[in-house]
């Protein structure tokens, strides 16, 4: 869908770039779908949304986001956050 002319074209009028990986190179994308999938069990699922804005939503979104840079551990990364292991890389 990405290669949609009409998601082209809306991308073009906003001013945006597209980014996708060559054709047939699903590792390039792994931890983008893996990231957003952990959102989606998380976050996302059992829970009811019909009386939350889009504000609200966006609150959600952004404090889900920052817990899981900030202070979410995981275990490949040696029981560390994100920034914690990218700081210890001295990043």
């Amino acid at each position: 869908h990405y290669r949609w002319p009409g998601w082209i074209s809306r991308m073009s009028e906003a001013g945006l770039t597209r980014s996708m990986s060559k054709k047939g190179c699903s590792p390039d994308n792994s931890a983008c779908e893996g990231f957003f999938g952990r959102l989606k069990n998380e976050m996302f699922y059992n829970r009811l949304w019909s009386n939350v804005s889009i504000d609200e939503f966006i609150d959600i979104l952004d404090q889900y986001i920052h817990w899981y840079s900030e202070k979410r551990r995981k275990l490949s990364l040696g029981g560390l956050s994100p920034i914690d292991y990218r700081k210890s890389l001295g990043l």
